[in-house]
């Protein structure tokens, strides 16, 4: 079972839950009702109220309609040992199944490829560590044990792993350097996006001008935490959203590439042999085309 320790007042054990968890709220009801979710050792209702300090436990449901199975889909494999794997996903892959999209996933090809994953995660997420969205390109670490597993985890729970991006936002970002500390969480309007709220979590981007259009600016990120969809949320909070993204700014809509976002370098620690090693990979041809189509259409800032 997951351990949660509640840091924040009181609050709805399901509310709380689906925050932290980003699950469904039908989803938790489900987990509570089958005593899948304990508060301090006991079962819980719904109504329940958690309150700074508590600790839950929260057991995993059984997905009887999801199967993840190896499906031969080509890997863009930038580097691979007997303890992981590094790769550049493309545009468009999801990274693990989920319920109503069980197939063509990172996780089919994973499987397809390598008998050998680990299975800290459960049964539909072996091998995976950490994610990046579905349209954001570029690498990520997968572990073919649960010895690197806990070891990776342990660095991106530390803070220590270099994970740099590059993005094309909309608007001349006037400054050549900037940071975003503000805490993210569910939007509170519309559950299915992410949101910078009062009672988010911690979260912090650092950004770099790289070059200046009319109307746009490529620009690189740091990222100190790993919330979900953190550049894509907190450039949009900063009035700078990322171009082509169909979810977050109410801007122009390019193609339906999706968002112009790559994972461009990741950096960590080996787990078996304390080396550091760090990779680099170049734009997804989606990013180029919608960066092209930008020079093309505006004049140099």
């Amino acid at each position: 079972m997951k351990k949660l320790e509640v840091i924040i007042n009181k609050k709805r054990i399901d509310q709380y839950l689906m925050e932290e968890l980003d699950l469904s709220r039908s989803k938790i009801q489900k987990m509570i009702s089958q005593n899948l979710v304990l508060l301090n050792g006991s079962p819980v209702k719904n109504s329940t109220s958690v309150k700074m300090g508590d600790i839950l436990e929260v057991g995993e449901l059984e997905e009887e309609e999801m199967n993840a199975v190896a499906e031969n889909i080509p890997l863009d494999i930038v580097y691979e040992d007997e303890d992981i794997i590094v790769v550049n996903k493309p545009n468009g892959m999801v990274v693990h199944p989920a319920i109503g999209n069980t197939h063509g996933t990172l996780v089919n090809a994973l499987l397809y490829h390598s008998k050998e994953l680990s299975n800290l995660n459960g049964e539909f997420r072996p091998g995976i560590v950490h994610r990046i969205d579905a349209f954001t390109t570029g690498l990520l670490v997968v572990a073919k044990n649960n010895k690197a597993h806990e070891h990776l985890a342990r660095q991106l729970e530390e803070k220590s792993t270099h994970r740099k991006y590059i993005a094309l936002v909309w608007g001349v970002i006037p400054h050549d350097t900037g940071t975003i500390d503000a805490p993210i969480g569910r939007d509170t309007s519309d559950r299915k996006k992410m949101a910078v709220v009062a009672n988010g979590k911690h979260s912090v981007t650092h950004f770099k001008v790289i070059e200046r259009f009319s109307k746009a600016t490529l620009i690189e990120l740091e990222l100190e935490t790993g919330r979900t969809h953190q550049i894509r949320v907190h450039m949009n909070y900063i009035g700078y959203p990322v171009v082509n993204d169909p979810v977050y700014g109410k801007r122009k809509i390019i193609d339906d590439s999706g968002q112009c976002l790559h994972a461009k370098e990741l950096g960590f620690i080996h787990p078996s042999t304390q080396e550091y090693m760090k990779f680099s990979s170049e734009l997804a041809e989606c990013f180029i085309h919608v960066l092209e189509v930008i020079k093309d259409s505006e004049n140099k800032y």
